[in-house]
């Protein structure tokens, strides 16, 4: 894979800034500013962190507990502004030559992190308001219910008073949308149909005010408040969702209906889209941390579907299936044995072995790993009215005090779509030792500054989380067969995502083009080949994330093992990955070499 590692380091902006330093003639004399440098990225951090209520509450503060981030274009603009300023400020106060290695890394993210921002400036008006897959309108919903939590009298009248915010920050929403509208920028009608299914199901209130009204009497069981104040929150409630959060959404549904007919049925990708190449290109950037084209992450996509399609075979093969390769899709794809019954103790069976299968493999954790997380894992099912059938499992993070634990949430509306095969790879990489294990070590971490702690990187965490998937088989994980080639089943997946990610937004493929590669070459439910290509239609790039991340991830382990021989120690590589928080590839390279220098 040399050539990837070569293709992952260039032509973005860090190799420009992380070559500043190797261009001088001669190197400065260290000098320890450590404790002032983090104390200013902890300061700034907490400012920008005060600009985002939501984002506190994610991390189980209760500063600004009654209100809802502004989600408007001009504190969109303010940000920017003040990431500009800070990062200005950064560089007149600390010379960077004279900086530790691990200081540098600092400073780089932070300055990574603003000219990515700043550059993104330019197409702030083409990532879709609404979808499918991330609207805020049942974001909002889901923030309240799993992360509001309420200690008190006044954490309640905290909540009441964001339904009222919820108003204001659907209104702020539903303008952008327009404005979207207005330029020519609809999302494919797929993603409208479904807003609106999802819209309607939250109209009334009733998933929210049912959750009001449990953590009222929640406070009125454990006598913290009295029968008077209960029966007087209920009323305020009630008040709030009618007067603030029932308008909102009766808003949003008149203008989704009275535009979804405009939106294209059989659409491309954001090609489409005036600037569209041009955004698709810094997607790109954004989601693997490169300057990666189009037709370089395509053309790597179609060599790993051809090397992992040789591995099923093998598979295949030893199970002593009769047949060619897309017969054993169909068999492993609609066999009786390979699916739990479309029932309620069906549901319950997926959740309980999921469960089993972490516990089992989260024992092993400490021959793998010297740093390990402490938060815990739960495995739960998504709430009714953001369930989708066939959409893809995913993982919320706990908080870094640990009073929440990480979620890995699984779409258990139709069973048929959700294959036994494919859940052990997939409980691997949502939870240990995938996103739970990287984002509650990063959570968790007291060397680096806390911006660093909650740094988010998809080509890093989500090719963390492909890595893991394979790291579980050497840790013992897939015994039966069958689920070994679930595994292949989940990495062809991620291989195809590049073929059809680019396809869609770089070479003019509709839905039925991506649905037929799909099927041609994975035997992945029906339902959840639409759901992707459906994702990756209002999410450009992020699908590439996943593979680029873990053939980086494999290509440093090599590295490693080749350069240090015997002296190899996976648990120091493991530690090294997960130990600096989220990272772009080629500050994480630097540190795995770094790493490496200090081995020898």
């Amino acid at each position: 894979m040399k050539q990837i590692l070569t293709q992952v380091t260039q032509g973005v902006f860090l190799t420009a800034l992380l070559m500043v330093s190797s261009c001088k003639e001669e190197e400065k004399p260290i000098i320890d500013q450590t404790a002032e440098l983090n104390q200013w990225f902890d300061d700034k951090y907490e400012e920008r962190l005060q600009m985002s209520p939501l984002a506190l509450t994610a991390q189980g503060r209760k500063d600004q507990y009654d209100k809802i981030d502004d989600l408007s274009k001009a504190a969109e603009e303010n940000e920017l502004a003040w990431m500009a300023a800070s990062t200005k400020e950064l560089h007149e106060k600390f010379d960077y030559d004279s900086l530790s290695d691990a200081d540098r890394t600092s400073y780089d993210l932070w300055t990574y992190q603003y000219e990515i921002m700043k550059e993104g400036e330019a197409y702030s008006h083409m990532d879709y308001v609404f979808d499918q897959m991330r609207g805020m309108h049942t974001r909002l919903p889901s923030y309240l219910i799993n992360f509001h939590k309420v200690d008190s009298i006044v954490d309640m009248n905290a909540y009441i008073s964001r339904i009222k915010e919820t108003g204001r920050a659907m209104d702020q929403l539903v303008v952008r949308a327009k404005e979207q509208a207005a330029a020519g920028i609809l999302p494919p009608r797929f993603a409208f149909e479904t807003v609106i299914v999802q819209t309607k199901a939250l109209k009334d209130g009733t998933p929210v005010f049912n959750d009001m009204k449990s953590k009222i009497n929640a406070l009125l069981t454990g006598d913290k408040i009295t029968e008077e104040e209960a029966t007087e929150l209920i009323g305020k409630s009630e008040k709030a969702i009618n007067d603030y959060f029932k308008p909102a959404y009766a808003d949003l549904l008149s203008w989704l209906e009275s535009e979804v007919d405009n939106a294209e049925e059989k659409p491309t990708g954001v090609s489409r889209h005036e600037n569209g190449k041009d955004f698709y290109n810094y997607r790109l950037k954004v989601f693997t941390t490169t300057g990666m084209t189009a037709d370089e992450v395509h053309e790597i996509g179609l060599k790993e579907v051809a090397r992992i399609k040789s591995e099923m075979l093998a598979i295949k093969e030893n199970v002593g299936f009769e047949g060619d390769l897309n017969a054993f899709f169909k068999f492993v794809n609609s066999d009786e044995q390979f699916f739990f019954p479309n029932t309620d103790e069906g549901r319950q069976g997926y959740l309980d072995e999921s469960t089993k299968y972490l516990d089992d493999l989260t024992k092993k954790l400490p021959d793998y790993f010297g740093i390990l997380p402490k938060a815990e894992l739960q495995v739960k099912r998504v709430e009714a009215f953001r369930e989708q059938d066939g959409a893809p499992q995913h993982y919320s993070a706990g908080t870094p005090d640990g009073s929440r634990k990480g979620t890995y949430y699984v779409h258990l509306s139709d069973m048929n779509a959700m294959p036994k095969s494919t859940m052990e790879g997939v409980a691997y990489h949502e939870g240990n030792p995938g996103h739970h294990m990287q984002i509650s070590i990063a959570q968790e971490l007291e060397s680096v500054p806390k911006f660093r702690t909650q740094a988010g990187f998809s080509v890093y965490s989500e090719g963390w989380g492909l890595y893991s998937e394979a790291l579980a088989k050497e840790m013992g994980g897939y015994q039966n067969p069958y689920y070994d080639f679930g595994r292949l089943v989940n990495e062809i997946w991620r291989a195809i995502r590049l073929v059809v990610d680019t396809g869609l937004h770089a070479k003019g493929w509709t839905e039925a083009d991506g649905i037929k590669y799909f099927t041609e070459n994975s035997s992945i439910a029906q339902g959840a080949m639409k759901a992707e290509v459906q994702r990756y239609m209002v999410m450009p790039g992020q699908a590439t994330s996943y593979k680029i991340g873990m053939l980086k991830i494999q290509e440093l382990r090599k590295m490693a093992e080749t350069e240090l021989g015997d002296s190899f120690d996976i648990k120091g590589f493991h530690d090294t990955i997960l130990g600096g928080g989220a990272l772009p590839l080629e500050l994480l390279e630097r540190r795995v070499r770094t790493w490496i220098a200090t081995q020898k």
